[in-house]
């Protein structure tokens, strides 16, 4: 399975994909779009669009960990910061990848073993787990989390994904819970038992 983290941003944007082979991942590339802040937002949003989507095409990831929109006491950056995660999500979904949301404590805790780990942190968990020479970017350290957090949490849906014959490569959300119905029908249908009566 192929990830790309995303940690959205108007200023910067971190991108990280990574790979998982078995239990094994692997770091493919990662890197950080710089925006200029002293232009309009809707430039910013449009150089997003064109150098993100460059990486998606470049990499054609199977799934797309993005942070969720949290609480944040500046009104006008969290707006900023949504038109971003719209832009990031359009892209994805324009692309046929499939999105994964984790909020920021989720991925602290997946990562560095809590949830309010700091980033220096979460970069060096991100550097040691990724046998990485260095410490990547802030930014970059925060979209490989997200990607590894998913590949991790993942292990369920990798468990549930029925053999994939010539050309199928992924399962959608709506395919896992058909197949989770699928599983739980399969074991309900044995031989029936007697209803017992209620005891009063």
């Amino acid at each position: 399975m192929l990830a790309l983290g995303v940690d959205p941003g108007t200023l910067h944007l971190g991108w990280g994909v990574v790979s998982r082979e078995g239990n094994r991942l692997c770091h493919v590339a990662h890197g950080v779009i710089h925006l200029d802040g002293k232009t309009a937002i809707a430039d910013r949003l449009a150089r997003i669009e064109i150098e993100l989507g460059a990486v998606i095409e470049q990499h054609r990831p199977e799934v797309g960990s993005v942070e969720n929109l949290f609480f944040h006491k500046d009104a006008q950056a969290a707006s900023k910061l949504g038109h971003a995660r719209g832009v990031v999500l359009l892209l994805l979904a324009r692309a046929g990848v499939e999105i994964a949301e984790y909020p920021p404590a989720r991925v602290k805790k997946t990562i560095a073993g809590s949830g309010q780990a700091d980033k220096s942190q979460v970069a060096m968990m991100v550097r040691a787990m990724l046998a990485l020479d260095r410490l990547p970017p802030a930014d970059a350290a925060d979209a490989l989390a997200l990607a590894i957090t998913h590949l991790r949490i993942g292990s369920l849906i990798q468990a549930l994904r029925p053999k994939a014959g010539a050309g199928e490569n992924k399962i959608s959300a709506s395919s896992l819970r058909a197949l989770i119905g699928k599983k739980r029908r399969t074991r309900a249908t044995g031989p029936k038992l007697p209803k017992l009566s209620k005891i009063r």
